[in-house]
């Protein structure tokens, strides 16, 4: 998500819309709306109880929104903010897709996207950790970002990962397109910014960077201005690297998917909108999560202008291919 000033979308594009929003918990196949709130990039993670708790981007006086559900389908946001307070190098505003995991300790770490004081309107990935092990929080940020590489547009969109064998791992974007030569969400005019997803190993603490980032996938000329929103995920044989295309206020901003047999890639895009406008009447989905039992995802799409609802579909992967219930 490159920023929330630029949320603008026609009127027209929400004729497609009504028929999607009518019955928000009604089983049925495809996509279904379960928060109908303000709630952008939804990640989630289990409890060891069963519990499913979601975090969204800033919202309503919260830097970092939860939700939580008993059964995946009926979600309730709770009137919490996971990061009260925010660490010495960021400032209080802006903080985008929020993810978190369960460490081996029984705590849980959060990663989010805050803006740097250095270098206003760009952010770099920062970490924090709950306090016990609730996770709803709240969590204590660490005091250096995990990523900023300012020189490059800073960072965004993390997700953790945790390996086969048990390593931890963060994917992100590098915000190129937010020192683009503006156009199509700043990156539309040439020359273009890269914007990788980059591939960053941390210890078992899930803070503690080890070596250096890896670059697995960037944008090309079938992607429009970016590549973002980057997701993880093991199955069987097969790493799968779900994320989003274009820029996410435009009717072209989808789901889709690139597939490898090794964690460091090649990563080799499909090409496939696995979630595109249009479809189950959305708009502009984008930010998918899918769990790492593979079967099912949370994303947003617009269901107002300059509102994004987080919806429910069930996944199914294999071979290398993935497809919607």
């Amino acid at each position: 998500m490159w920023s929330p000033a630029i949320a603008t979308l026609t009127s027209g594009l929400f004729l497609l819309a009504p028929s999607a929003i009518a019955s928000p918990l009604k089983a049925a196949e495809g996509a279904r709306l379960v928060i109908n709130a303000d709630f952008p990039d939804p990640s989630f993670v289990e409890t060891p109880e069963g519990i499913w708790y979601a975090f969204g981007t800033n919202s309503k006086d919260k830097k970092v929104q939860v939700a939580s559900s008993k059964d995946f389908e009926t979600w309730t946001v709770l009137d919490i903010d996971a990061l009260p307070n925010v660490a010495p190098w960021e400032t209080e505003k802006d903080h985008w897709a929020p993810d978190v995991i369960r460490r081996n300790d029984g705590k849980y770490v959060l990663y989010y996207s805050g803006e740097a004081k250095a270098l206003l309107d760009h952010h770099c990935v920062g970490s924090a950790v709950s306090v016990d092990t609730d996770p709803a929080g709240p969590y204590i940020p660490t005091e250096t970002p995990l990523s900023c590489p300012l020189d490059q547009g800073g960072s965004i969109d993390p997700a953790g990962f945790q390996d086969v064998d048990g390593s931890r791992y963060v994917v992100y974007k590098v915000d190129g397109n937010s020192i683009g030569n503006g156009g199509d969400c700043n990156n539309g005019i040439e020359p273009k910014k890269p914007t990788p997803i980059m591939l960053q190993r941390v210890a078992e603490d899930g803070i503690t960077v080890i070596g250096g980032p890896v670059e697995i996938l960037d944008r090309d000329d079938t992607d429009g201005p970016l590549v973002e929103a980057p997701n993880l995920i093991f199955k069987d044989d097969t790493y799968y690297l779900f994320y989003s295309t274009h820029c996410f206020t435009d009717p072209n901003y989808d789901v889709r998917y690139a597939t490898s047999k090794s964690l460091m890639g090649p990563y080799v895009k499909t090409n496939e909108r696995l979630l595109k406008t249009g479809d189950w009447g959305l708009i502009s989905p984008g930010g998918g999560t899918v769990c790492p039992c593979g079967d099912r995802m949370l994303f947003h799409g617009f269901c107002e202008e300059h509102k994004r609802c987080t919806y429910v579909a069930q996944v199914s992967l294999s071979d290398g291919k993935v497809a919607l219930l």
